[in-house]
């Protein structure tokens, strides 16, 4: 049994091909450029390295109403040139295997829950934008269409009020004053060029501890998991963590200490989507 993955992001697509156990046997990297160009790559790719079911995790926003004309395609992203394309058709019209389509965040959600044997789970990605996926039971939650945690809206740090955000929809909604842009908009610096002392990133983690504090409000998982080049930074976990703590002030209990609770992926090497989607695969194989 060969399994796929596609990891469809903004920046680059990630192909992987992985085996019944779900380790990755080949993975690539190709740049998201256009459409035609992208998905031609891909499917040239899984046409030399054949596998018997995909899972695809794409940046979004996606349809994922299988009732819906334009489900498997990415809708309203402001992604250059990506609005409205029909993503999943053209690859089931090229590849004719069963294919499993989801966010990028919920394919990394689904490869951490399995990784970690959680009933539950929330996973955040923090780096060029801000999205979330949250599983429950291996099912996950979302109705009409899929969540889109990056864009919820946060309080103000008290130093930060004079900062407008950079979301090009809500301006300071949670991706707007705590994605990877902010900073550098912020500081006229690149986060990656910033020292971990500086002040900036203490305003970042007043607003990732709120999306925290209002997953576990929301969802009650029993984890919530981080990813994504901003929480890469030196100490930005442990910063998240206290500011969760003042703001949660032990209104809910926690199922284990914060420690345990707030944390990084255990699947390394950016690795968390790609697992979940081929396990993903393997369920459309059943």
């Amino acid at each position: 049994m060969k399994l796929g993955s596609i990891e469809a992001g903004g920046t680059k697509f990630v192909l992987a091909v992985g085996n019944e156990n779900f380790e990755c046997v080949k993975r690539v990297q190709i740049p998201t450029t256009s459409p035609d160009e992208t998905i031609q790559k891909t499917i040239a790719f899984f046409k030399e390295n054949p596998v018997d079911s995909l899972g695809i995790g794409s940046f979004g926003p996606i349809d994922i109403n299988k009732k819906h004309e334009t489900y498997g395609f990415i809708t309203s992203t402001p992604k250059v040139g990506w609005k409205n394309v029909d993503l999943l058709g053209q690859l089931k019209m090229a590849l004719q295997i069963p294919m499993a389509f989801t966010t990028d965040v919920n394919a990394s959600a689904y490869g951490e829950m399995m990784a970690t044997n959680e009933s539950s789970l929330v996973y955040f990605t923090i780096g060029t934008g801000i999205g979330g996926g949250a599983v429950q039971e291996g099912h996950f939650i979302g109705g009409v269409s899929h969540a889109e945690m990056g864009h919820q809206l946060v309080k103000r740090h008290a130093q930060d009020l004079d900062f407008a955000g950079v979301c090009p929809y809500h301006q300071d909604c949670l991706e707007g004053l705590a994605a990877g842009p902010s900073v550098k908009a912020r500081t006229g610096i690149a986060g990656e060029d910033l020292p971990a002392d500086h002040p900036v990133w203490d305003i970042q983690a007043y607003y990732i501890a709120q999306a925290a504090m209002n997953a576990t409000l929301t969802l009650a998982p029993a984890k919530i998991v981080f990813g994504g080049g901003v929480m890469a930074k030196e100490g930005m976990l442990v910063r998240v963590q206290k500011e969760f703590v003042k703001l949660l002030n032990a209104y809910v209990a926690l199922p284990t200490n914060v420690e345990e609770y707030l944390v990084l992926p255990v699947i390394a090497d950016n690795g968390s989507a790609t697992e979940g989607n081929f396990r993903l695969a393997k369920n459309e194989l059943k």
